[in-house]
């Protein structure tokens, strides 16, 4: 008589219970998977009363039916609520399918709008810097730039892009200085009131053990107090990097682009091809999370090299 043990898991390794490191990761994986499982079911059921407009008549035509209701809804070639999959399909076909330099391809959208996005975010990331040394180290500064750098952000976004982008098109800068003159007047204030928060973070004790060594203020600026922001800088970079996302899609909108994922909103607004601008919104969200993601890399391995625990 021929015995079959049964396999082990895959979550076993040689047999064993899964390492205290990978349950860990499990445990944090789980409740992700919930929220966007909820998310997925919730979404599917909203394009049913959602797309009821164009679907009533075909369901009632076909004789009604939960079938026939759920396949009309999740159907419509131009949805007023796509469904997930359809939004799926979708993205693959403009992402996997077309060639990436085909104007019809989402990553050539993409990288004409990233483009601007990486100059606006530098742009805005070192005006954030020498705004923060300067009024760490000029209590005047503080003074008469704080308020107008808090005030600067009341403004909406919407109301000064085309205001912007028609005056510095004017000066003859190269189109993507003007695109990312938006991305940069959004995300340099996460990044002045971060570092501000983070050069004044180090101790009273601190900064009298450098003096009592005789150090100047650039010395004390580099070895205390830069070292001692880096967490509240990485912060701001993280936040401001999607900002500056969010910065050079509205840049796009007032120019009449022809490129950009911008432009491919308001492409698919005209000609009211929802599933293009949903896939349009994903591709630059997940562009997005991949920004953070990869500033998160950076901030740990420099978080390392200077001894800290994460």
């Amino acid at each position: 008589m021929v015995t079959v043990r049964p396999s082990p898991s895959p979550l076993l390794r040689n047999g064993s219970p899964p390492s205290p490191a990978l349950r860990e990761r499990m445990k944090k994986l789980i409740p992700l998977f919930t929220i966007t499982l909820a998310i997925f079911v919730l979404w599917y059921v909203a394009t049913i009363p959602m797309n009821s407009v164009l679907t009533s008549s075909k369901i009632a035509s076909a004789g009604g039916g939960l079938w026939n209701t759920l396949a009309f809804s999740w159907s419509e070639q131009r949805p007023v609520l796509p469904a997930p999959h359809q939004v799926l399909r979708e993205i693959w076909n403009t992402v996997f399918i077309v060639a990436p330099w085909s104007i019809k391809s989402l990553v050539f959208h993409l990288w004409i709008t990233l483009s601007s996005t990486l100059v606006g975010f530098i742009m805005g990331g070192l005006l954030g810097i020498a705004l923060a040394i300067g009024i760490v180290h000029a209590a005047s500064l503080e003074k008469s730039l704080m308020p107008w750098i808090i005030a600067s952000q009341t403004i909406p976004i919407l109301a000064i892009a085309p205001m912007l982008i028609v005056v510095l098109g004017k000066t003859g800068l190269p189109e993507i200085i003007t695109k990312a003159s938006i991305s940069a007047y959004l995300c340099f204030f996460p990044v002045a009131i971060g570092m501000v928060k983070g050069l004044r973070s180090p101790d009273v004790m601190q900064q009298d053990l450098m003096r009592t060594y005789n150090a100047s203020a650039a010395q004390v600026l580099w070895k205390l107090r830069l070292p001692a922001a880096l967490p509240f800088f990485f912060a701001s970079l993280k936040v401001s990097v999607a900002i500056a996302l969010t910065g050079a899609i509205v840049a796009e909108l007032p120019t009449g682009a022809v490129a950009g994922i911008g432009a491919r909103l308001l492409n698919g607004s005209y000609y009211g091809q929802t599933l293009q601008i949903w896939a349009a919104l994903f591709v630059a969200a997940f562009a997005a999370a991949t920004l953070v993601w990869l500033l998160s890399k950076l901030e740990q391995n420099s978080l390392k090299r200077m001894g800290a625990q994460l």
